[in-house]
């Protein structure tokens, strides 16, 4: 069982003024495809989702209760008006525990902010790489730490930990450079300077009043 849970109805309003009509209700008219089964259309509270979405995003897998019937997913895709804070709709992936599945999932760089070589400049080049393994064993990300890091250090594929995981497998190269540590170039030092500079030279109305006060 999954540690995020989602209600669902059987959705039978098709067409779309109908589905408009859920969205100003804050409903999400949704679907869950399923590998040689008919797709099925639910809705889903708009605010029950968000949720569920911000702590599982796309790489967990979510128990659909579907009118009282559980159904193991993962949300595959997710369409947001442009510029109303509203979501239009949402597509299921249906997952059978028994098989197994590609999934792609972020690569997460742990401690960039106390890398204890400084002034430095991490470079992430890979953000997010697929694995394959029964859905039960599925990462919610790939992680390595950067703390210790070095001036010239680079990260492979190979140092994640999902790589020394034996239930599921990367499939990308494992030499695949994922992030570097590099000296910060001279003209990000002389930008940062300047900055500081600047703040330093007084502006007309401070010179008018130190001109007035003597």
């Amino acid at each position: 069982m999954s540690e995020f849970k989602l209600e669902a109805k059987i959705r039978k309003s098709i067409g779309k003024n109908k589905v408009d009509k859920l969205r100003v209700e804050k409903l999400i008219p949704s679907i869950v495809y399923a590998k040689g089964k008919e797709s099925m259309p639910i809705v889903l509270d708009a605010k029950e989702f968000d949720k569920i979405y911000l702590g599982a995003g796309t790489s967990n897998i979510i128990d659909l209760e579907i009118d009282g019937v559980t159904k193991p997913a993962l949300i595959k895709e997710v369409q947001k008006h442009p510029f109303k804070n509203q979501y239009i709709h949402v597509d299921f992936l249906g997952v059978d525990m028994s098989e197994k599945m590609r999934v792609v999932i972020p690569v997460v760089l742990e401690g960039r902010d106390s890398i204890r070589v400084q002034p430095s400049v991490l470079m992430q080049l890979v953000n997010e790489i697929e694995v394959e393994c029964l859905p039960a064993d599925l990462p919610s990300e790939a992680m390595v730490n950067v703390e210790e890091m070095q001036i010239g250090d680079t990260l492979l594929i190979k140092d994640l930990d999902v790589f020394n995981n034996e239930k599921v497998e990367v499939l990308v190269d494992p030499e695949e450079v994922i992030a570097t540590l590099s000296e910060p170039r001279e003209e990000e030092i002389e930008e940062e300077i300047e900055e500081v500079d600047a703040s330093d030279v007084p502006t007309v109305g401070e010179e008018e009043e130190e001109a007035s006060e003597e």
